[in-house]
């Protein structure tokens, strides 16, 4: 079981990714060194990494889900050449080694020479499937997975937002300046690199560093995740792919009372046979039992679900998982 004062840090930084270590402290009402040398723990241990990324929509690329079908002893070689690809954002493989999921992101308009186009191609696939991401549930870091309990009370999520609110983002990101390039960088490998280290990076003064942060992260340019290893950290072993299907004029409740529940790390709309997709994360099979008989199944207006068991993570947006741990993904 997870520390109470760990599962308070994770939230926060769910909540917050930047957030200032003494506001967590001031919230929990333990001392700052406490909650640095905590979350340092975690991502020393390799079960916590928070990192900042750039909008696809600056690159003008759409987010795909991909499901591409091999025969297990071509699974593993194809498996490391595509989370080589900087393209690839998420890697799992699926039970049975015989299916990948990955979300690759690509132009809707994707050349004859890009990834969506030559992976079919391959002699390892034996089949392919491609669904565009239409909307991410829960803002633009998504739902956050709350299953490990210990959670911030309401009183205090609603004061570490607050206090961290920014401006309202506008319609379409903005492109990043080359001179960003460091900063994203540096943030791309640790999200919480302080200010005086960008400083150090970029040549510019702290306060400069500062305020361009301010105008990449209000812009919707630069976001941050908070990437996490469930099993590593927290005990939960049964990671799962659920596939849904229900009628458009009902979408938009079922996929959040969906994103409310604990075990839901994740609620995509997308298109395709289906149109929903959420990511649930359980401690164990009887658990996932219990989520889909007495959870999922009280939902209105779900006509059908197909469920997908993830056997093993190769990558989460920027971090590679070898031996168990996050580590900084190759750029």
């Amino acid at each position: 079981m997870i520390e109470p004062l760990d599962g308070q840090i994770l939230h926060a930084l769910q909540l917050s990714p930047r957030v200032p270590f003494r506001r967590i402290a001031d919230l929990v009402g333990v001392p700052e060194q406490t909650v640095a040398r905590r979350y340092r723990k975690m991502r020393r241990d390799g079960a916590v990494r928070v990192i900042g990324v750039v909008n696809p929509r600056v690159h003008g690329e759409c987010q795909w889900i991909v499901r591409v079908h091999a025969r297990p002893d071509d699974l593993p070689r194809l498996a490391e050449a595509l989370v080589r690809r900087p393209e690839v954002t998420h890697a799992n493989v699926m039970s049975g080694w015989t299916e990948l999921v990955c979300v690759v992101r690509a132009p809707l308009g994707e050349t004859n020479d890009g990834l969506l186009q030559r992976l079919p191609r391959t002699s390892a696939v034996l089949g392919m499937k491609v669904d565009l991401i239409l909307h991410v549930f829960g803002g633009s870091s998504g739902t956050q997975w709350t299953g490990y309990g210990h959670n911030l009370s309401a009183e205090q999520a609603t004061a570490l937002l607050e206090a961290t609110a920014g401006a309202e983002s506008p319609r379409a990101p903005a492109p990043p300046a080359d001179d960003d390039q460091p900063i994203l960088d540096a943030l791309a490998s640790d999200g919480r690199t302080p200010h005086a280290r960008l400083a150090e990076l970029t040549g510019w003064s702290p306060a400069r560093v500062k305020r361009r942060l301010a105008a990449l992260e209000a812009s919707a340019t630069l976001t941050y995740d908070l990437e996490l290893l469930p099993e590593l950290l927290l005990g939960f072993h049964v990671n799962a792919m659920v596939w849904l299907r229900t009628p458009p004029r009902h979408l938009v409740r079922v996929a959040g009372q969906i994103a409310a529940h604990d075990e839901v790390a994740s609620v995509v709309a997308v298109s395709g046979h289906n149109n929903l997709m959420a990511v649930v994360i359980c401690r164990d099979v009887e658990h996932l039992y219990r989520y889909l008989a007495e959870r999922l199944a009280v939902i209105d207006d779900v006509h059908s679900y197909d469920v997908g068991i993830r056997t093993k993570r190769l990558k989460q947006a920027a971090s590679l998982v070898s031996h168990g741990r996050l580590i900084q993904g190759r750029r």
